[in-house]
């Protein structure tokens, strides 16, 4: 075979390789993310621990020390804190120490009004909106493209009283970045979507997304 025919031979079973193992890197990256950030949070209370439980015995505890045990010990740890503060918050005791906490919050400057902001709208997306589709398009970055958005409050403009919309549009394949649009009720294109799936949306890049869209806004009826 002569080289001027390997080389597009190459070249496409390299680009079918690279499309074949892109998504299986990706899903690995995205949950060694997410673990490695889990096990961070836990890892400067586990790791003095085991370690002092590997110093005592280090016969038969030496491996404790080992990083990726401590890790994985981290992560657990986390996991169990998030699945006890889910079972505590559907107790009366839990309820009552989340309302102690917040209180608590609430006291100290800058942390309460990041942690306020936070809950409103996390409180936000897990209700039904009245009057307004929670998910939205919206014109950006100019009118001949879309982004979606949630719409976390409708407010009127001074002077003229019409309806505007504030839009979170999050970025991807992070929603929990993004930007806050304040956007004309009647430039919004609604969806039927719910807050679920325009998460699959943006987190997948718009591979999971249904055949048919709203593109323009529904006309005027005055």
């Amino acid at each position: 075979m002569s080289s001027p025919a390997l080389a597009p031979r190459l070249q496409r079973l390299f680009l079918t390789g690279l499309l074949t193992l892109l998504p299986l890197w990706l899903t690995w990256a995205v949950l060694k993310f997410v673990f490695g950030l889990l096990g961070s949070l836990s890892k400067p209370l586990v790791e003095p621990g085991l370690q002092g439980l590997a110093a005592e015995h280090p016969h038969s505890l030496g491996w404790l020390v080992d990083p990726w045990v401590q890790d994985a010990i981290a992560l657990v740890a986390t996991l169990a804190v998030i699945l006890l503060a889910g079972w505590l918050a559907q107790r009366v005791v839990g309820q009552r120490l989340l309302r102690w906490l917040e209180a608590l919050v609430a006291r100290i400057p800058l942390a309460n009004t990041v942690y306020g902001s936070a809950r409103k709208l996390l409180d936000i997306l897990q209700t039904k909106p009245d009057g307004t589709q929670r998910v939205v398009l919206v014109d950006f970055p100019h009118t001949q493209m879309k982004s979606i958005g949630f719409v976390t409050r409708v407010m009127r403009e001074q002077g003229s009283g019409r309806e505007l919309a504030a839009v979170y549009v999050p970025t991807t394949p992070n929603p929990t970045s993004g930007y806050l649009e304040i956007v004309p009720v009647d430039k919004i294109t609604p969806t039927d979507w719910s807050v679920d799936q325009a998460m699959s949306f943006i987190i997948s890049g718009g591979a999971v997304a249904p055949g048919e869209i709203p593109f323009t806004p529904p006309a005027r009826q005055d």
